[in-house]
This record gives structure tokens, sequence and C-alpha cells, in this order.
């Protein structure tokens, strides 16, 4: 969770690194057509704090050795290399220039790399490092504010933050798209799915909350609240596994990244129904999402299957998403599948509630961009169990 610097759970920021003022070099290619096209929103000092944190070389770190993402990227622009190779490419957030080097790796002509942060003058050493300044472009700005002068084949972008939608990256590539993308192009990842489930974690609120009854012989049951109001006020992000979860899980949001436009990413609302795989306290409720590598080729099947973001869909097997005959590459973040820097996003409970085998939850959750700063998200859960509503909100901020 961003809030210019280290998160409340101790993670270094993971915002993203779309934008800055101002491209640097001049891109060899013919004129792109002149084309009308929305002025580029204003950049704001949120905007540069977010930019700030990206320029720190822990947060690349961090995501470089998340060995899940990277590889899986990379295995990604391998399998579309006849559509990548002899191609020009546009990496929006670009950070140390990975994602523009593999695409160089994989043939393609050209490759614009553009990051609003400083980390821009770090790529800019590796390309030519690895003798690829000849493909590939390093533009230290904003995507909505840099200078290309053609039109992209490809975009790629590893635009993803918490929960799918916390930092608002989406929003720079639908931007590039618009801009620049062919018809027909390729964009990489082509879809998202986000993911809501129950959970139990006893062994969180042993730690973070019961802590407190008895601290070194002393009692302290007295900082339960205020514990409790310090702990769980705002999503949490951290590991679980899949005996942390007591249902399957429901689709909140479908995106795809073709034919999104940036107004259905500023409310998301779902309604959902879950029946308890077990007995078990209910401590909060957890999003994971993952995201697939297809080509425009298959672009009609996932606009029948996408549809809009408010979504009121059954629950759903997290196996079949995998098992889709459409379905090339997945990176996913499900408590099951292998952990990733991204982790899951956990809104905790203040109060547990013991619940039943086979008791029914239900209720709707919200996702909403802030009207302090679009980066952060107002989350709204409305749950009905045992007769009674209750309602949990949350700022990732």
């Amino acid at each position: 969770m961003f809030a210019g610097g280290e998160d409340g759970n101790g993670h270094l920021p993971r915002p993203r690194r779309p934008r800055r003022v101002g491209g640097m070099g001049s891109p060899p290619g013919q004129a792109a057509s002149a084309l009308p096209h929305p002025a580029p929103p204003p950049c704001t000092d949120y905007d540069m704090a977010y930019f700030k944190a990206y320029s720190h070389i822990g947060v690349h770190e961090e995501m470089l050795k998340d060995h899940v993402r990277t590889n899986t990227y990379r295995n990604a622009i391998m399998h579309h290399k006849d559509l990548i190779s002899g191609k020009v490419v546009l990496d929006v957030g670009c950070g140390t220039g990975v994602l523009s080097i593999f695409c160089a790796f994989a043939g393609a002509t050209r490759v614009y790399a553009v990051d609003a942060s400083d980390i821009a003058l770090q790529a800019m050493e590796i390309v030519r490092e690895n003798e690829l300044s000849d493909k590939v472009i390093v533009l230290h700005g904003r995507i909505e504010d840099v200078e290309i002068e053609e039109k992209v084949d490809v975009i790629i972008s590893e635009w993803m933050g918490y929960m799918l939608l916390y930092e608002s990256m989406l929003g720079s590539v639908i931007f590039a798209r618009d801009k620049w993308l062919k018809p027909g192009g390729l964009i990489l990842p082509s879809h998202a799915s986000l993911y809501l489930a129950p959970i139990t974690n006893s062994h969180r609120y042993q730690d973070s909350i019961y802590f407190w009854r008895d601290v070194y012989g002393i009692k302290m049951s007295c900082m339960m609240p205020l514990a409790k109001q310090c702990t769980f006020m705002e999503p949490s992000v951290e590991t679980i596994s899949g005996e942390n979860v007591l249902t399957w899980p429901t689709v909140v949001a479908q995106v795809d990244c073709y034919t999104i436009q940036a107004p259905d990413l500023e409310t998301i609302t779902a309604a959902y129904k879950f029946t308890s795989m077990l007995q078990a306290p209910l401590h909060g409720f957890a999003f994971w999402f993952d995201v697939e590598f297809n080509g425009p080729v298959r672009q009609k099947f996932k606009k029948q299957a996408s549809q809009p973001l408010d979504v009121n869909m059954q629950n759903s097997n997290p196996s079949n998403k995998k098992k889709k005959a459409d379905v090339s590459i997945v990176l996913s973040t499900a408590p099951e599948d292998a952990p990733t820097h991204w982790q899951q996003t956990l809104l905790y409970l203040f109060e547990p509630i013991e619940l039943k085998k086979d008791q029914i939850m239900e209720g709707s959750v919200t996702i909403s961009q802030s009207q302090q700063h679009a980066r952060f998200l107002n989350i709204c859960l409305k749950y009905f169990t045992g007769d009674q509503w209750y309602v949990k909100e949350s700022v990732m901020r």
C-alpha cells in the first residue's frame, strides 16, 4: 500500500512506473496520423511521489526476484515471438527495461521503453550494457507526455498493482493503446480477472490481537480494541495458503485490455454468494488476480466472456480458469499457486464470525477510485450471514 514510503505491513511501495513530464531522444520511424486525442491528465503531487518511489532500486529488485512474474512474462513474449519479431513494441512503465530487452531478444525491430521515474536513467545504461541501443529506445517521461512518431504493433506492460487495480496504471496502458497501437495489434497481458473469497486466519488474529491478553504476565486486554483498529483498518498485503480459503472464489471483475475504457475502472461492483465448505471462524475476505497472455486472434471470444466490469457472477472453481482452450499463458497470484510479490490482499473483520459448514454468506463488493487520488482504492464490502448484515469499508492508499 503506497503512501510515499514503506506500507503498513513493512513492504516496499508497489507503485507502478508510468509518468513524468517530457520525453528524451528523437524516436525514429514514420509519423503517426494526427488523430484527436484527449489531453493528458495533470501530473499531481501524488503522481510525483509515486514516480519517486519507483526510483528506489529495492522495488525493482523485489519485482525481478519474483521468478513467477518475470519468467511468465519472458515465456509469454517468446510464445508470441511470431507477433513480435520484426515489429515495433511499446513497453509502458519499463522500469529497468527487462521486458523491453526480452522483446528485443524475441526479434523486435524497435522497442520504445517508457518510464516516468528516474529508474529510466538506469534502464538506458542497462540497454547500453547489453548492446541494444540500436533497438531499445528509453524515454524518460509519462506515457501521456512522451512523443512517439509512429504506431506500434505490440504493447507490453506490467501494470498490475496489489488487488490488480491498485495504483491505476491500467489507465496509462489504455491511453497508449488508443494513441499508438495499430488495429489488430498485440497487448500483453491481454486479459485479467480479480477474485474474492472468504478466509479464516486464526494465526493472524493470535499474533496481532490476542497477543495483548497476556504480555509477559501483564494483562493488556484493554489494548485489543486499539490493536484491531490499527491492524485491520486498512487492507493487508500478505501471503495465505489455500487452506485459509473457506469457499471457491467468485469473480469480482474481468478486464479485456483490448476493449476496456478508463471510465470502466472508476467503480466496480459485484454481488456474491458463498457457501462455507467447513466450520471455522470467518476472519475476513481475500482478493487475488490472474492475467492471461492471449493474442488478438482470441479477442472475440474474450469479449463475450468479459462483458462489463459491473458483474454479478456465481462462484467459480479457480481451476477452471486454467482449462480454457483460449488461454495460452497465465500469471496467477492465487493462494494455491506459487507465491508472487503481489501476495494476496486481505480485508480483515474487526470481529470474527463463527461459521458453520454449508452456511451461506452473500452480499456485494464495490471498488472505486478514490476522489482524493485516483491511484488509491475505496473498498466497500457488504455481507450478510447468520441473519445479520455487516459492512466493512476501507481505503487502500
